[in-house]
C-alpha cells in the first residue's frame, strides 16, 4: 500500500448548558450548517447532524490530522460564537463544556445515521439510546 488508508468514523453528543432548550426550531438549520462548514474546514466527513432543543448528534467520518478533542472544541466554538454573535445576540446561549464521543464501526454507520437524523422521533417515543445521549446531569458545568 503506498497510502494511508483509514476508515474511522466517530458519533459525537453535546448538550446546552445546563440541559437548557436553547436550539429553537428558528435557528436549528443555521446551527447544524456552521458545525457541518466547521467539520468541511476540519476535513471531516458529515454524515449525519441532529437533536433537539437540548443537545445535538454529529456523525462523521473523522480524519487523522486532528484529535478529538480538537474537532469538538473547533465545532462547538464556531457554532457558540455565530449564535452569539450571528443569529441571537441579544440572548443566553452556551454549550455544556462536557461531550461524548464513540467509534462507529463501517457496518453501523447507517443505523446511526438514521437514530441521528430523527432525533426528535426518538425523543417523544422514549426510544433513546442512553449511552448516546450524554448521562450528564443539568448543571454540570464546563467551558
Amino acid at each position: 500500500m503506498r497510502a494511508n488508508f483509514t476508515q474511522l468514523y466517530l458519533h459525537y453528543v453535546w448538550a446546552t448548558w445546563d440541559r437548557l432548550p436553547l436550539i429553537t426550531p428558528d435557528i436549528q438549520k443555521l446551527v447544524y450548517a456552521v458545525i457541518i462548514k466547521e467539520c468541511e474546514q476540519l476535513k471531516c466527513t458529515v454524515i449525519a447532524v441532529g437533536g433537539i432543543e437540548d443537545h445535538i448528534h454529529l456523525l462523521t467520518g473523522f480524519p487523522t490530522t486532528i484529535s478529538v478533542s480538537e474537532v469538538i472544541k473547533q465545532i462547538k466554538g464556531s457554532s457558540s460564537h455565530f449564535i452569539n454573535h450571528e443569529i441571537k445576540p441579544a440572548d443566553f446561549f452556551k454549550w455544556q463544556g462536557s461531550y461524548g464521543a464513540f467509534t462507529v464501526s463501517h457496518d453501523a454507520i447507517d443505523n446511526v445515521a438514521h437514530y441521528i437524523r430523527n432525533q426528535a422521533i426518538h425523543h417523544q417515543q422514549k426510544s433513546i439510546i442512553s449511552a448516546w445521549e450524554l448521562n450528564l446531569p443539568a448543571g454540570v458545568k464546563g467551558d
